[in-house]
């Protein structure tokens, strides 16, 4: 068979290129063709699938030391990755992250950087912070705002999660304890209010307003077009493109459950291979019982153990092949709905 390979990264071992690379060659070896297309949702990676890195400019970190932070800019069309510039990993992870101080100025700069260095168009991706700032920060950083009337500000958003809700949902995971998420909330609900007087934004209906701590939010006031993550990637890359060229496709992520299947990667290109009528299966890394039920699924833990899974993923997957095709060679295309698809 011809395979399409488009994985997202999984998360704490392989990138998305590594993964699809390692599967890739695994399925060579049994015989098959393969196409490698490496995903994200518009969080954490989608640079890297993007093309990666080609500058970096040193700005305010989350909790205002400087870092280096790597963005793209080619063709006047720059792509940031607010977690390069203001994500959870650079404080050390939620024990070490102060959730309330923690600011977007740092993706704020970087988005100035763009602008100033000539960018016509600017890809702004979420996922991986450590702030629940409402973009506070990044506005600030970017002053003055007409300035960005003259620029097109794209923003990726990797969850649908409503404005107000940003701290309910994801402080918790960056730090902060009840008390601290209650402040959280009221500090959101009273910069929606001062948005929607100062800027004429009613962040509180935008979907996905809240993503990254509500920096979507922060950034639809300077203008910016709020788009899921993974559509936006899937086009620029041409997934439907591809999938007309190949006769299956096979996805995975490092961890498989319900939200998979909720504007992330496995999710949109099971639906994707849907539309073209194509058989998919998703290679994991560890997956939550009965979140499989949507498609085929191979799991690394199950076949080669946690420990093997963690320390050598990409030989798990190369080693994962043999079960791919096979599983492919029977499924039901994915256009077909049947039981546990």
């Amino acid at each position: 068979m011809r395979i399409l390979v488009a994985p997202d990264k999984f998360r704490g071992t392989l990138s998305a290129a590594q993964a699809a690379a390692a599967l890739a060659a695994g399925l060579r070896r049994e015989g098959h063709e393969t196409v490698e297309m490496p995903l994200a949702d518009g969080g954490e990676g989608t640079l890297d699938v993007l093309g990666g890195a080609n500058r970096t400019s040193v700005v305010s970190g989350p909790l205002g030391d400087p870092v280096e932070a790597p963005w793209r800019l080619a063709r006047r069309s720059a792509v940031i990755e607010m977690a390069r510039a203001s994500g959870l990993e650079l404080v050390g992870g939620p024990e070490h992250n102060d959730p309330v101080a923690a600011s977007t100025v740092g993706t704020g700069q970087l988005i100035s950087n763009a602008l100033e260095l000539g960018a016509k168009e600017v890809l702004v991706t979420l996922g991986g912070s450590a702030t629940t700032d409402g973009g506070l920060g990044a506005l600030r950083a970017m002053a003055p705002l007409p300035r960005f009337k003259a620029v097109e500000l794209v923003v990726a958003c990797d969850v649908r999660t409503p404005f107000l809700e940003a701290a309910d949902q994801f402080a918790p995971q960056k730090g902060a304890g009840p008390a601290q998420v209650e402040l959280l909330r009221r500090r959101l609900a009273a910069l929606a209010e001062a948005y929607a007087a100062d800027h004429g934004v009613d962040v509180t209906s935008l979907e996905g307003a809240g993503a990254a701590g509500g920096l979507a939010g922060g950034l639809a006031c300077a203008g910016a077009q709020l788009v899921g993550g993974f559509d936006l990637v899937a086009e620029r890359l041409g997934l439907d493109e591809a999938l007309a060229e190949v006769d299956a496709v096979v996805t995975g992520e490092g961890f498989l459950d319900d939200e998979s299947f909720d504007g992330k990667v496995v999710g949109g290109v099971l639906s994707a291979a849907r539309r073209a009528g194509l058989p998919a299966l998703a290679v994991v890394g560890d997956r939550l019982e009965g979140a499989s039920r949507m498609l085929p699924t191979v799991s690394l833990v199950e076949e080669f153990g946690r420990e093997a899974a963690l320390s050598d993923a990409g030989g798990c997957l190369f080693e994962a092949a043999p079960l791919v095709g096979p599983a492919l060679a029977g499924a039901v295309p994915a256009g077909r709905p049947t039981d546990g698809y």
